[in-house]
Protein backbone atom coordinates (compact mmCIF):
# COMPACT_ATOMS: atom_id res chain seq x y z
CA UNK A 1 0.00 0.00 0.00
CA UNK A 2 0.84 3.50 -0.59
CA UNK A 3 1.69 6.27 2.44
CA UNK A 4 -1.52 8.77 2.23
CA UNK A 5 -0.67 11.92 3.14
CA UNK A 6 -3.88 14.71 3.38
CA UNK A 7 -2.82 18.38 4.42
CA UNK A 8 -5.71 19.89 5.89
CA UNK A 9 -6.49 23.14 7.72
CA UNK A 10 -9.69 24.32 9.99
CA UNK A 11 -12.24 24.66 9.48
CA UNK A 12 -12.43 23.02 6.15
CA UNK A 13 -15.68 20.96 5.07
CA UNK A 14 -13.61 19.56 2.08
CA UNK A 15 -11.07 18.50 4.72
CA UNK A 16 -13.04 16.30 6.86
CA UNK A 17 -15.27 15.01 3.23
CA UNK A 18 -11.54 14.15 1.86
CA UNK A 19 -10.97 11.99 5.23
CA UNK A 20 -14.71 10.56 5.57
CA UNK A 21 -14.10 9.50 1.87
CA UNK A 22 -10.79 8.12 2.29
CA UNK A 23 -11.65 6.13 5.58
CA UNK A 24 -14.98 4.99 4.03
CA UNK A 25 -12.49 3.14 1.61
CA UNK A 26 -10.47 1.22 4.16
CA UNK A 27 -7.23 3.72 3.34
CA UNK A 28 -4.82 4.36 6.12
CA UNK A 29 -3.72 8.07 5.76
CA UNK A 30 -1.46 10.88 7.98
CA UNK A 31 -2.69 14.04 8.71
CA UNK A 32 -0.78 16.80 8.42
CA UNK A 33 -2.97 20.22 9.80
CA UNK A 34 -1.33 23.33 8.76
CA UNK A 35 -3.92 25.19 10.83
CA UNK A 36 -1.43 27.10 12.57
CA UNK A 37 1.99 26.38 10.75
CA UNK A 38 2.91 29.18 8.27
CA UNK A 39 5.73 27.70 7.36
CA UNK A 40 4.43 24.24 6.46
CA UNK A 41 1.86 26.17 4.22
CA UNK A 42 4.45 27.91 2.50
CA UNK A 43 6.39 24.23 1.96
CA UNK A 44 3.00 22.74 0.65
CA UNK A 45 2.64 25.03 -1.94
CA UNK A 46 6.18 25.16 -2.85
CA UNK A 47 5.89 21.02 -3.16
CA UNK A 48 2.01 21.11 -4.76
CA UNK A 49 2.16 24.39 -6.37
CA UNK A 50 -1.49 24.88 -4.33
CA UNK A 51 -2.71 26.97 -1.93
CA UNK A 52 -5.70 25.75 -1.18
CA UNK A 53 -6.79 22.74 1.22
CA UNK A 54 -7.09 19.22 1.38
CA UNK A 55 -4.57 18.52 -0.73
CA UNK A 56 -3.68 14.48 -0.62
CA UNK A 57 -1.31 13.19 -1.50
CA UNK A 58 -0.84 9.60 -2.62
CA UNK A 59 2.86 7.90 -2.32
CA UNK A 60 4.66 10.90 -4.64
CA UNK A 61 1.91 11.24 -6.68
CA UNK A 62 -0.30 14.38 -5.81
CA UNK A 63 -3.94 13.78 -6.07
CA UNK A 64 -5.36 17.19 -5.55
CA UNK A 65 -8.16 18.63 -3.64
CA UNK A 66 -11.82 17.19 -2.10
CA UNK A 67 -13.53 17.08 -6.13
CA UNK A 68 -9.97 16.27 -7.38
CA UNK A 69 -10.13 12.76 -4.91
CA UNK A 70 -13.92 11.99 -5.14
CA UNK A 71 -12.96 11.88 -9.54
CA UNK A 72 -10.22 9.70 -8.53
CA UNK A 73 -12.28 7.39 -6.52
CA UNK A 74 -15.05 7.50 -9.46
CA UNK A 75 -12.88 6.27 -11.93
CA UNK A 76 -11.08 3.60 -9.63
CA UNK A 77 -7.65 5.56 -10.02
CA UNK A 78 -7.95 5.83 -6.25
CA UNK A 79 -7.70 2.18 -5.68
CA UNK A 80 -4.87 1.84 -8.26
CA UNK A 81 -2.63 4.51 -6.67
CA UNK A 82 -3.50 3.28 -3.30
CA UNK A 83 -2.20 -0.18 -4.43
CA UNK A 84 0.96 1.57 -4.51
Amino acid sequence: MANITVYTTEPCAFCRQAKALLSKRGLDFEEINLAKDASGRAELAARTGMMTFPQVIIGDQLVGGFTDLESADRSGRLAQLAQG
